[in-house]
């Protein structure tokens, strides 16, 4: 009988620091393989497996595309890869369409596992901000697989946990210590008999698309309705799909968003566009007063004060600008007064020991 022995960890702001506590009690011949998506840059460094090894018995790797998955091990998304899987026991990494801002995303990683490995599968999600991890975490949950969230109240982040309690069904929800005992007694569990129904026609089409896949003969076009809104990264319109309580946006070339992550986009895409403005604003003010200083040098200063007044307009209308720009990025406040986030930016957590 199969047991749970895939375990996907996904993870943002205050992660690190959760998995080396979570690595530190796993024992080192752990009967399953645990793979981790943390939200990082692009241009990182890769040395999360390096932190994890130092901090537990687990061997820890950056995950190579068609390596076959072995017990024992842990498997790191790559920056700027997705980490996913194929059905006969081979790791993938991917350059496919960013999710919910990121690659690697944590959606994609849950989604996959649960579409090749069902009721083998354990689902994590620890401390981050705004919401991936839900919409994968749900997707373990329907395949037969096992649910875990950090509680909110241990979590450095509590965003990412409270929206996969809002929206999932979760089996457990742990202080980051008890984690590792869970997933060690979980192990040992056999997994339930694969409910023999078809895998979710949507569920196979965003693991296609996350692979490389083109979207469209992926099928894109049947996962949801059009909506008014245009995708923030490629301009493409975005489908949109109610799934229960939960709506999410996926545009035809692939790019998906959930609702935060979505508006986090527009805000940022908003703080450039006033930026921009800006900058124009000032090169216009900048090209007038040179013109006012030719007129005084060379004609006698005939136009000179009308070329200072429109500068000077213009300069005005900077100011309206930069104090829209200072109300656009106003970081959240939560009910206790603390600064909680700033909307239009994702933690990304240091790579550091």
């Amino acid at each position: 009988m199969a047991r749970k022995d895939i375990i996907v960890i996904g993870a943002s702001a205050g992660g690190i620091d959760a998995l080396k506590i979570l690595v530190a009690t796993l024992p080192k011949d752990l009967k399953a393989a645990i793979f981790i998506t943390v939200h990082v840059a692009p241009y990182s460094m890769g040395i999360l497996p390096e932190i994890l090894e130092r901090s537990g018995a687990v061997a820890a790797t950056n995950a190579k595309d068609w390596e076959p998955i072995q017990q024992a091990r842990i498997y790191v998304a790559p920056p700027d890869y997705h980490l996913l899987f194929e059905k006969e026991g081979y790791v993938r990494i991917t350059r496919g369409p960013r999710e919910n801002r990121f690659r690697p995303a944590i959606d994609p990683m849950f989604r996959a596992a649960a579409y090749c490995f069902g009721p083998r599968v354990i689902g994590v999600i620890l401390t981050g901000w705004l919401d991936d991890g839900t919409a994968g975490l749900r997707a373990v949950r329907e395949r037969g697989g096992t649910t875990i969230v950090q509680h909110p109240d241990d979590a450095f982040a509590p965003s990412m946990p409270l929206n996969a309690i809002k929206y999932v069904e979760v089996d457990h929800i742990l202080g980051i210590k008890d984690v590792a005992p869970m997933l060690v007694h979980l192990t040992d569990t056999p997994a339930a008999e694969e409910v023999k129904r078809p895998v979710p026609e949507e569920l196979e089409i965003e693991v296609k698309i996350a692979k490389e896949g083109g979207s469209l003969e992926s099928g894109i076009l049947t996962w949801g309705e059009p909506s008014i809104y245009a995708c923030p990264e490629c301009h493409g319109v975005l489908l949109q799909r109610l799934e229960e309580k939960r709506i999410r946006f996926r545009c035809h070339t692939g790019h998906a968003f959930s609702v935060d992550s979505l508006l986090a986009e527009f805000q940022m895409k908003t703080e450039e566009s006033l930026w921009s403005a800006i900058r124009a604003l000032e090169e216009d003010a900048l090209f007038m007063k040179g013109l006012a200083q030719h007129s005084a040098e060379h004609h006698n200063g005939v136009d000179s004060q009308s070329w200072l007044k429109k500068a000077q307009e213009l300069e005005d209308r900077v100011k309206l600008v930069r104090q829209a720009l200072a109300r656009s990025v106003r970081p959240l406040v939560s009910k206790e007064g603390q600064i909680i986030e700033d909307p239009i930016a994702v933690a990304n957590p240091i790579e550091a020991s």
